[in-house]
């Protein structure tokens, strides 16, 4: 498991007034582990005419809690001036959101007004599933010299994400850890479930994949939310929640999952072992097309092999669509070597 500790980002989804803030400045200030207290003060709305956010106005009340609890304060920056005025009332952190993190235009002039800042900055993943703009922003912050920056995995837009509001897709932020194993990747459940009965879940599983801390979106009165009020949680259910997480290292799992795992690592190798035999024959294949002036690809045979193993998969009880996938992929990859 990670050997950092698992810090926590805590605070409203919108900062609504000074005593909202301040309550709950003054509830999470005693928590362990706390990194900062998150609040947007811009809240740019998908339709006009909803709360937008109070701005400058709430650096000010942020600004207060910081000074009055001795915390740390967050919020979002959607461009220069939004990331100038941070700068200029204190604000300890800023992170941009998934609307600006896909938009390298976006991302770039909050880079340039960056420099010279010594500030963390979180960057959320895009709404799209598209690790290259993901890591193309955290890159575009890292070269104006930020010393840290953060990865916040918020979940993706997707047609079908029920239930939740936006689909984890874990494969994408698991493929930024496996790539920036030095990255710290933080997880933001409140904006995946969209509600609060689907959060602890999602925080397990944040915890399980090793990552770095949890963004939760937190109000003392969810049902008078300004913005979000399905997704925030009360101070009782953060209390729940923390009291159900389970922090056990794989140091202690059972001996036989350890067994189980040990059988995986085998199989996986066999299977390598046989991708390497399979793109071999591909080879000679190739050449063999190349002597006789054939065509690399050969549709009919495609459509044989597509079919039977399809046949094959479905009376193994194996998902067809995965099977698909797969002979998709290492179709492709025999297209190369054969080329």
């Amino acid at each position: 498991m990670n050997t950092k500790p698992f810090s926590y980002i805590l605070g409203p989804c919108s900062a609504e007034s000074q005593s909202q803030i301040m309550e709950i400045a003054e509830f999470i200030a005693p928590i362990t582990n706390l990194r900062s207290m998150r609040a947007g003060v811009w809240k740019p709305r998908t339709r006009p005419n909803g709360f937008e956010g109070y701005g400058e106005q709430a650096l000010v009340w942020l600004q207060q809690a910081q000074q009055k609890y001795k915390i740390k304060v967050a919020t979002e920056v959607a461009n220069a001036h939004h990331l100038e005025l941070c700068l200029k009332y204190g604000i300890d952190e800023m992170w941009i959101g998934a609307r600006t993190s896909c938009n390298p235009f976006s991302v770039q002039e909050i880079a340039e007004a960056l420099k010279g800042s010594s500030n963390p900055i979180f960057v959320k993943n895009p709404i799209t599933p598209d690790l290259a703009l993901w890591l193309g922003a955290i890159e575009r912050i890292e070269k104006s010299g930020v010393s840290q920056v953060i990865a916040v995995h918020r979940g993706f837009d997707r047609y079908h994400s029920a239930p939740y509001r936006n689909s984890p897709l874990w494969e994408i932020p698991i493929e930024v850890k496996r790539q920036r194993p030095d990255l710290q990747l933080f997880c933001d459940p409140s904006h995946i479930c969209g509600k609060t009965e689907l959060i602890a879940d999602i925080c397990q599983n944040a915890i399980n994949f090793e990552m770095d801390g949890l963004m939760l979106e937190l109000h003392p009165d969810p049902s008078h939310a300004f913005t979000d009020a399905k997704q925030q949680l009360t101070f009782t259910q953060w209390d729940c929640l923390l009291h159900t997480l389970n922090f056990k290292s794989n140091d202690h799992l059972p001996s036989e999952l350890q067994k189980l795992r040990l059988l995986i690592d085998g199989l996986d190798e066999d299977l390598l072992s046989i991708l390497q035999q399979r793109l071999e024959i591909a080879k000679k294949m190739g050449i063999l097309k190349k002597q006789e002036n054939l065509s690399v690809l050969q549709m009919d045979r495609w459509t044989e092999i597509v079919k039977t193993r399809l046949n094959s998969a479905k009376e193994k009880g194996l998902d067809e669509h995965f099977i698909h996938e797969l002979l998709q992929c290492i179709h492709q990859a025999s297209i190369r070597a054969q080329e």
